[in-house]
């Protein structure tokens, strides 16, 4: 944990109080892995506050990973080339949060599913508002019954 009073260019971070440092090592396929990482945080120099923000951070992260491979199953997909699987991953990731934002009970893969099947549905979940379908009988917009 550092303390960013000499850090060069220190006044282009406004609210800046510490700077941490994590070195993370992990086993996978029988190989080992360093990497080191840099946060810089708002947070006071205290190394278990930024311990657990880096924590959360990661814990968030790897659920949305983990949906996004169950869901998407990112894990078993075939692109090769970099621009492309990298799209593909960004519009994963913008599906993933309007499907999460719509207020339907579902789990995200029935929403995605759904999406396929009436244009009424998915329209719900690109505008983030349900839709009422306008005819004899139907309520207004608001819910109200018909004039």
């Amino acid at each position: 944990m550092l303390d960013p009073e000499d850090l060069p260019g220190k006044s282009q971070w406004k609210g800046l109080k510490s700077v941490g440092l994590v070195t993370s090592c992990c086993t996978g396929d029988g190989k080992e892995s360093i990497e080191v990482r840099y946060y810089i945080s708002s947070l006071a120099v205290d190394v278990k506050r930024i311990a657990h923000a880096v924590r959360s951070h990661w814990g968030i992260e790897n659920g949305c990973l983990c949906t996004l491979d169950v869901t998407f199953r990112e894990g078993e997909s075939r692109i090769r080339e970099r621009a492309l699987r990298e799209n593909f991953a960004w519009l994963n990731r913008l599906t993933l949060s309007l499907l999460k934002q719509h207020p339907g009970k579902g789990s995200i893969a029935m929403k995605r599913r759904t999406c396929g099947w009436p244009d009424k549905f998915l329209m719900e979940v690109l505008t983030g508002r349900t839709i009422v379908r306008a005819g004899p009988g139907a309520a207004g917009p608001r819910g109200e019954p018909p004039p």
